[in-house]
């Protein structure tokens, strides 16, 4: 079961990346998710940069996937563009559906003050 949502995943991140592109004004925050915790970069896909990147691994406490996890990796991902002069992004969910962690992450670098 595994290999068919993989294969599910890889053709809806093809269709997301043909529609999404990340410039210099606004670059893209790519996110993704394992079964122990989720990562999330901003990427300026003009120059082919990774401009700031955040993990659970940053957190410092027990890492893990949870909401609350997911929820402050997206406030530190926050905190790491505005400190690089980025407060404008477009969002790319990997082929994930918005939902849950995926969700949790998106709102947390919203409340962090990213727009998007």
């Amino acid at each position: 079961m595994a290999g068919k949502n993989r294969e599910r995943r890889s053709r809806i991140k093809k269709g997301v990346r043909k529609k999404i592109s990340g410039t210099t004004e606004r670059p893209r925050l790519s996110i993704f998710r394992s079964n122990t915790g989720i990562y999330a970069q901003i990427i300026d896909d003009v120059n082919g940069v990774t401009i700031a990147a955040a993990s659970v691994n940053d957190l410092g406490k027990k890492s893990g996937l949870n909401m609350e996890n997911s929820k402050n990796v997206g406030k530190k991902i926050a905190e790491k563009a505005i400190a690089s002069g980025i407060s404008a992004i477009v969002f790319d969910r990997n082929g994930y559906l918005y939902h849950g962690n995926v969700k949790a992450l998106a709102e947390g670098a919203r409340e962090g003050g990213l727009k998007f």
